[in-house]
């Protein structure tokens, strides 16, 4: 819209000319500026140019053939022999109140044998067309540097020959003896080559950059996208010589937008259309390129305009209008999960319909903009003789207002039709409005008319005019109405592909009770249901909603769903949404089907409306009917039945209540199954224990403590292991150290975990020897200290993760003194935990040394221990007995290990000869025995 471009003729020559500001025409200014591409614009003009018409001449070294301009950043494609020439629209800044459009030529491809018929330029996307031939080629940007920038000044050409490739043979070069002979016609094969293979066409593309280069010169190389021959007597119509190509296209299609401050939308896909004269054919450039769509014509078509939602095609008597499939496909490019149980969108393999057929005399030319079709017609003499009025409707039964000119100083028979196609609205509840003559017979065009419709809408949405459109809301409604339309379809109707009932309900923002409504009749005892209807119920009541039926819609889906699939009774029954069924007549289906086919999760599900009901008797008999290991288990098939989502957050059901008054062995164990089996998160778990125990955000529930517990016994999962260790272990630090005692019984002992589970260690006996001297008021929570040391002397926990947490329990009593001893043991600072034993416990001294001391830190005894003790012991001389006792026994055992000259040396000189001449004789004497 901001330039017109033509290819003129005059005196036999042809000029390519771009009109600048031409609106300034049609305002009633005549004046006109005539420039050069390129040309410095002087300041004298700058004033004058806001008020003129600009004709910049684009000069070209052959005659222009054809062009094409990029509707994305108005780029110029102009097609030569042998030859592609891209002119870049640039904005010049005349001055602070004047900017003006003009053009550079940037870069030129170089086409070896090639006459281009015509050209289409899009996103630097190129498609070119001769007679019978396409080539789409893609520009890509390439990083430069040093060594490629010679290559890319040069261009890159096509690879060479493939030497087994069909299209060898069929290359009029590989046979030039025959061109020569005039009684001879070549006819090459047809040949179809998408992506990569089309390299194979041999068709080689040189680049040469015309750019002055800068900083910022762009450099680019060739893909080859698609490739494609067709032989001259392909149509089943008409003369070989006939059969041309003709109408090639690039179609954008943008991303959807949902915001209203986005200026700039994102090119989402690319179409490419083509045609013979009596078929079409619709591409798809994206991470694939594939054929789409083919368009068969019932008569010669002369030229033919693709848009997003049509494709308009004029033949020598017919204006025809066929849909288009393109928003299918760019739905899928913008979300590939687009088919799935919450969003769906018709097939793009959905087969073209013809949607209307006006007569016209003579079209020759067509074009499309916004909602209007632009026909140029002429009439020759004997049709103009006999003329008859033409049917004028486009994609309407009311006639539109469609405006005629005739110049009749001009050559008679000449038209211009200016037609306004029917808004996307009108032609929607037209469409949906023609689809009710289907609904009673349930066919499959019922739901391809409702399809069609979709994409109309869809397609609608996604054009990037769609944020400032005065139907943006209508459309936003038609869209979700659409959804709903072929969720009905799908519900009411038995077709394979049912499933699709679910994604087109959700899409359309229908609640449960709503399509409910919409599907089933009031009294009718003897409706029957489809697959689709079925499929869509049971994935509804099987998610986490907030909506929940009436006790009138509970019971109804209840009935249906028993008659069509009563396997999935027990599971809809615990549904959120079911919560306001009655009780007795849930037990009563339940009765039913358990005939058929009992279960553990059927007789679970029966206990939990027995407790609903407040009957108790009933309930007991239900819940020994299974074992408890099996009950536990049957929880996995029905979570349910203990916790319910409720906007995203797990709470407990009154089930789960009354298994942690009565059974929380049970809940518990069912909790455990539920995390192995992937049916409860750790954090949920969390939230489940502390909302059953009424416990503040910040409070661990004892039953909570039981779960990790019970979760460290069975759980193989190494990522949550050292999380659940943690845990436990702050937990037990938490308790020691506020002296606070577990508000519930633990479900397992000390002695049952280490029994039972590899990360429970059994408690080292020096250990024990310290906890002797320990105060009173420890005995009340020894079972939380002995859990906590049983954990440390584990090899499962990480001591440098833990260490933190153990900081509450300090060495002023013996629990905080086993705590440190443990750690740094597990750390091997054996040095430092003997120094801690001596100065606070040294009667465990040589415990500790005789159970940890060995292999490598065994030297400890005499270069630590032995010399540690007299030292302590010269200095509290004989009041300390238990120093003395402490070093008698580090003598016996280093008279044991050491050569007597070794331990000779290590005695105190100052020393008792009669205290150590029992050990040295006793080391003599083992010495004499060796």
């Amino acid at each position: 819209g901001d330039y017109l471009v033509t290819i003129e003729e005059k005196s036999k020559a042809t000029f390519l000319r771009a009109y600048m500001n031409w609106r300034c025409m049609s305002a009633g200014s005549s004046r006109v500026c005539v420039r050069m591409v390129g040309h410095k614009m002087e300041e004298s003009y700058s004033e004058a140019l806001k008020e003129q018409m600009s004709v910049v001449e684009m000069p070209l070294s052959d005659p222009p053939l054809c062009i094409s301009c990029c509707p994305v950043n108005g780029d110029l494609l102009v097609g030569c022999k042998n030859k592609l020439v891209i002119f870049c629209l640039k904005y010049r800044v005349i001055n602070q109140n004047l900017t003006v459009l003009d053009f550079e030529r940037s870069l030129i491809l170089h086409i070896d044998n090639l006459i281009p018929a015509e050209v289409a330029f899009c996103a630097r996307h190129i498609a070119i067309t001769t007679e019978l031939d396409v080539l789409i080629l893609k520009l890509e940007l390439v990083q430069q540097s040093a060594d490629r920038t010679e290559q890319y000044a040069q261009g890159v050409s096509a690879p060479e020959k493939a030497v087994d490739g069909g299209v060898k043979d069929e290359s009029p070069s590989t046979h030039p003896l025959q061109l020569e002979l005039d009684e001879f016609i070549i006819c090459q094969k047809p040949v179809e080559l998408l992506g990569e293979e089309s390299k194979l066409c041999e068709i080689p593309v040189t680049l040469e950059s015309t750019e002055l280069p800068t900083e910022d010169t762009k450099h680019f190389q060739v893909q080859y996208l698609l490739f494609r021959r067709f032989a001259p007597g392909q149509s089943p119509f008409g003369f070989c010589e006939e059969t041309k190509l003709h109408s090639v296209q690039l179609l954008p299609v943008y991303q959807t937008a949902y915001e209203e401050t986005e200026n700039k939308r994102k090119l989402l896909s690319l179409f490419c259309f083509f045609s013979l004269p009596h078929v079409g054919y619709l591409y798809s450039l994206g991470k694939l390129v594939e054929l789409i769509s083919t368009y068969q014509y019932s008569e010669k078509s002369e030229q033919a305009v693709l848009t997003p939602q049509f494709l308009h095609v004029i033949t020598s008597q017919n204006l025809q209008c066929f849909t288009v499939r393109c928003s299918a496909a760019a739905a899928r490019s913008e979300d590939p999960y687009i088919d799935t149980t919450v969003k769906a969108c018709p097939p793009v393999t959905l087969d073209v319909c013809t949607l209307r057929m006006q007569l016209f005399i003579g079209p020759r030319a067509i074009c499309h903009f916004k909602n209007h079709i632009v026909l140029l017609t002429k009439a020759d003499t004997e049709d103009i003789t006999e003329r008859r009025k033409p049917t004028r409707r486009m994609l309407s039964r009311k006639a539109d207002c469609i405006k005629s000119r005739t110049n009749s100083e001009s050559e008679p028979g000449w038209n211009l039709y200016i037609i306004n196609t029917v808004s996307t609205i009108q032609l929607y509840r037209e469409m949906v409005e023609y689809s009710r003559t289907y609904e009673n017979v349930k066919t499959e065009s019922c739901i391809h008319l409702l399809s069609e419709a979709h994409l109309l809408v869809r397609a609608a949405i996604m054009d990037p005019h769609f944020l400032k459109s005065d139907e943006k809301e209508d459309l936003l409604r038609a869209f979700r109405e659409s959804c709903a339309f072929l969720g009905d379809c799908y519900s009411r109707f038995d077709t394979k592909d049912y499933h699709l009932a679910l994604p087109y309900y959700r899409m359309s923002g229908l609640s449960m009770t709503e399509v409910l409504k919409r599907l089933v009749s009031e009294g009718d005892e003897i409706q029957t249901y489809e697959r689709g209807f079925i499929f869509y119920l049971t994935h509804s009541l099987n998610e986490d909603s907030n909506e929940e039926l009436s006790k009138e819609s509970g019971n109804k889906v209840l009935q249906i769903l028993y008659l069509a699939d009563p396997v999935q009774l027990p599971d809809i029954l615990c549904s959120p949404s079911m919560r306001n069924i009655c009780p007795l007549t849930a037990v009563k289906y339940l009765q039913k089907i358990e005939k058929m086919m009992p279960s553990v999760v059927l007789t679970l599900t029966k206990a939990f409306f027995a407790l609903k009901m407040g009957d108790l008797a009933m309930y007991e008999h239900e819940m020994h009917s299974y074992k408890e290991t099996t009950l536990a288990c049957g929880f996995i098939g029905q979570p349910r039945l203990l916790q319910q989502r409720k906007e995203g957050i797990v709470t407990p059901t009154e089930f789960a209540v009354h298994l942690k008054e009565m059974q929380p062995g049970l809940l518990v164990a069912a909790t455990v199954a539920l995390h192995e089996n992937s049916k409860i998160e750790l954090e949920e778990a969390d939230t489940f224990f502390k909302m059953l125990c009424n416990s503040s955000e910040n409070t661990i529930p004892q039953l909570l403590v039981d779960f990790w517990e019970a979760l460290l016994v069975v759980s193989s999962q190494k990522k949550i292991l050292q999380e659940l260790l943690l845990r436990v272990t702050s937990q037990y630090v938490w308790r020691i150290s506020k002296k606070q005692l577990p508000e519930t019984k633990p479900l397992k002992t000390t002695e049952d975990l280490i029994n039972s589970c590899s990360h429970f260690g059994l408690i080292v006996p020096w250990i024990a020897s310290i906890m002797s001297v320990g105060c009173s008021s420890d005995k009340d929570y020894h079972e939380d200290i002995s859990r906590l040391q049983s954990l440390l002397c584990s090899q499962s926990i990480s001591i440098a993760s833990v260490l933190p947490v153990l900081e509450p329990l300090t060495e002023a009593d013996s629990v905080g003194l086993t705590v440190r001893v443990l750690c740094n043991t597990r750390l091997g600072n054996y040095e430092e935990a003997i120094d801690q034993l001596l100065r606070r416990c040294p009667d465990a001294a040589v415990f500790y040394a005789q159970h940890e001391l060995k292999g490598d830190s065994q030297a400890l005894w005499w270069n630590k221990l032995l010399p540690e003790l007299c030292k302590r012991t010269r200095l509290t001389g004989n009041d300390c007995p238990v120093l003395i006792s402490s070093l008698k026994e580090t003598l016996a055992i280093v008279a044991m290990e050491l050569e007597l000259r070794d331990f000779l040396s290590l005695l105190p000189e100052d020393g008792t000869a009669a205290f150590f001449l029992p050990h040295l004789l006793h080391c003599s004497q083992r010495k004499l025995l060796t």
